[in-house]
């Protein structure tokens, strides 16, 4: 009931966060890291972390969210692909999940592939989110 009361943010958030344990769950067990990794992007946003795991535990009363602008659809996709790389091992399922939701966030499909690449090179390479953003903006454009 509370929930017909919370904000475009809440719920864009509440998205998000669904989305990164869509993409935990997919190697068939929620990895510690990427428990911690979720909850600490919650918790920057304000949430507790008991409302992050309830939110986790039940993912499908959680109606997704796609980001309204380019520069909202870059940040969850870099969380997608740093979330990827958390537990050090990148699963191929997990890379096409990270394609899988470049393309549901509004990327083209002809540019999917290189763009998670890169993101995901630029966060090996120890970049911050801000350069590769505009690397990859010039990218895109």
């Amino acid at each position: 009931m509370f929930g017909l009361f919370e904000s475009e943010e809440t719920k864009r958030l509440k998205s998000h966060l669904t989305n990164l344990g869509a993409l935990a769950k997919i190697d068939g067990h929620l990895d510690p890291a990427e428990i911690n990794f979720i909850i600490s992007i919650g918790t920057r946003h304000g949430m507790r972390a008991s409302e992050v795991k309830d939110l986790l535990a039940g993912t499908d009363r959680v109606k997704p969210q796609l980001p309204s602008n380019d520069s909202e659809r870059f940040d969850q996709l870099y969380d997608l692909v740093e979330m990827m790389l958390a537990d050090g091992i990148v699963d191929e399922n997990e890379m096409d999940f990270c394609m899988h939701m470049a393309e549901r966030l509004g990327f083209k499909k002809s540019v999917v592939g290189v763009l998670v690449r890169k993101i995901t090179l630029g966060v090996k390479d120890g970049l911050t989110r801000e350069d590769i953003k505009q690397e990859t903006q010039a990218f895109l454009n």
